[in-house]
């Protein structure tokens, strides 16, 4: 069985938001905000570590936006990170038209709704992050019936899964990383939209379509800018991207790329320090 290293990160004073955006800067598979402290998740081959951490809660320290910090260090089973998961998860509403829940969550779906079931097995993208609530609201505006779609960075596969219920044709879902290859199938059966979603395990140059009307990726702003061409050959003359996974503060960086791919900003939309770009 795979191990994961869980690092459970505490500062005085605990600022949730500040710590989140600067753990997902790193290669990191998971993230959960408790009340004291937040719960950070990589793989057993992840490049991040306890002494990168340390140095960047450091350098919060000399600052002074925190006065101190602890960091706690346990080795933790597959099995286990789900029992971790389900503790902690409720039904998410990201609008007033869509829902997240778990498969072990009751909910009375009313006749509006759109409800993706998702399961995490340590894949982002669980419906609890504001990047992927983001590209959520915006896929309900952007998404017209007949889309094909590309899900860069899929996770649990929950943007794919949620573009093909709100009216893509077919959605192409991709990722490195072999567990959300299994997890993004398991959560297109439970969502009944396997037929419609393609998974791949690998980078976008697997991907050989180039044909995309809308291409969604939300990963951190060095991969985003590192792929910015790329995404570009996937697209349809006149097609949508959809970028999150970016703080406030990426912003600059991230349109002049996309601006020199002759890309144009459509929309913006921020919740708390967190990003979302749209891009024609």
């Amino acid at each position: 069985m795979k191990n994961f290293l869980s690092y459970r990160i505490y500062t005085q004073p605990f600022d949730p938001e500040l710590l989140s955006g600067l753990m997902w800067e790193f290669e990191i598979t998971g993230l959960l905000e408790n009340d004291d402290h937040i719960s950070v998740f990589t793989s057993d081959n992840s490049s991040a570590n306890e002494e990168q951490f340390k140095v960047a809660l450091m350098k919060l320290k000399n600052e002074k936006l925190i006065k101190s910090f602890r960091i706690e260090k346990e080795i933790l089973e597959d099995k286990n990170w789900n029992e971790l998961w389900e503790k902690s998860r409720e039904v998410i509403r990201v609008s007033d038209r869509i829902v997240i829940k778990p498969t072990f969550k009751e909910y009375s779906v009313k006749s509006n709704e759109i409800v993706l079931t998702i399961d995490p097995k340590m894949s982002f993208g669980t419906g609890e992050h504001q990047t992927t609530k983001l590209i959520l609201r915006l896929l309900e505006k952007y998404i017209k019936r007949g889309m094909k779609v590309l899900d860069v960075g899929s996770g649990t596969g929950i943007l794919a899964i949620a573009s093909v219920k709100l009216g893509a044709s077919r959605a192409v879902a991709v990722d490195f990383d072999e567990i959300c290859l299994e997890n993004c199938k398991e959560n297109s059966l439970i969502n009944e939209v396997n037929h419609s979603v393609k998974i791949i395990t690998g980078e976008i140059d697997d991907v050989k379509e180039n044909d995309f009307d809308l291409i969604l990726a939300n990963i951190q702003k060095n991969v985003l800018l590192e792929i910015a061409g790329k995404i570009k050959s996937k697209l349809k003359s006149g097609g949508v991207v959809i970028l999150s996974g970016l703080l406030d503060s990426d912003k600059e960086a991230i349109e002049e790329k996309y601006h020199s791919l002759d890309f144009v900003t459509l929309q913006l939309e921020k919740m708390d320090e967190w990003i979302a770009v749209v891009f024609n």
